[in-house]
This record gives C-alpha cells, structure tokens and sequence, in this order.
C-alpha cells in the first residue's frame, strides 16, 4: 500500500477506503470522458486499476486510477479533484503521488489522454506522441447513454 499526507489532506492506493458514490458521481455525472457511466462498470475499472485517492477529513475528494502491467506500460484514467478542493495544487501533489509509486520506476512507457490538463501533466514528464502515426485504436461507441 501507498500512503502519505499532505497537510490535512491523506492520499492512499487501498481500494477499502475508496467512495464509490463520490467516483461514480464525478465520472457518470461530471466528467466529460464518462458521462453516464453505469456504476458497475465504474466497480470493475477499479478492480482491475491501481487506485489513488486523496481524502480530506475521511471524505474523498479526488481519484486517478492507473491501468498497468506493472513491468512496462502504464496508462492513467478517470483523475480528478473535486470543484471546491481546485486551486490548492491538490492535482500536483496527486500526481506526485501517483509518479512516486514503487513499480512505475522501471515502466517504459506512461501514457493518458486529456482534451485540456496538458500543463499539468507536463510537468511530470507527459509529452504529445512522438510519432503518433505508430498509434491506432479502436472505439467501439461514443458515450455511455445507450
């Protein structure tokens, strides 16, 4: 397990302590990835992620989670840190937190997507595709209202 504390704030990987309402709530209802995600696939993202959260006064307030093989690649999902804690530099330290952890030392490559955070992931080292022509995909739908 993964832990430290920032001020009054706690960060921590134990899946125990996570708050689905909160998660579920942001990503199905706020974000702009996961619109109307059903909690159970919100439930099973989380099984098979390594997952951050800050808390503050036992209430979570933010989360990322991290879909690796723990050897080689890593990509990070669903971050985020809740309106009223914004503009404490919570997000930094969240990815510190995440960038600190044990088996991401040795990955060769860490990747994510995100349509407007670009400075923030920057400054950990997150860099637009070298050859984005190497990179395909396939998207099977568009949104989570069906």
């Amino acid at each position: 397990m993964h832990e430290k504390n920032v001020n009054s704030y706690f960060f921590s990987t134990d899946k125990s302590k996570l708050q689905l309402d909160v998660i579920h709530n942001y990503l199905s209802k706020e974000s702009y990835w996961a619109q109307n995600m059903p909690l159970n696939l919100i439930k099973e993202s989380i099984a098979a992620s390594i997952c951050f959260a800050i808390y503050f006064e036992n209430k979570q307030i933010a989360y990322a989670r991290v879909i690796t093989d723990n050897a080689t690649f890593a990509y990070l999902a669903d971050v985020f840190v809740l309106e009223e804690h914004r503009g404490q530099g919570l997000s930094k330290e969240l990815m510190r937190f995440i960038m600190d952890y044990p088996s991401f030392k040795k990955l060769r490559r860490f990747m994510l997507a995100t349509r407007d955070a670009h400075g923030l992931y920057k400054q950990f080292g997150f860099n637009a595709l070298a050859k984005p022509e190497t990179m395909m995909e396939i998207k099977f739908f568009e949104s989570y209202d069906n």
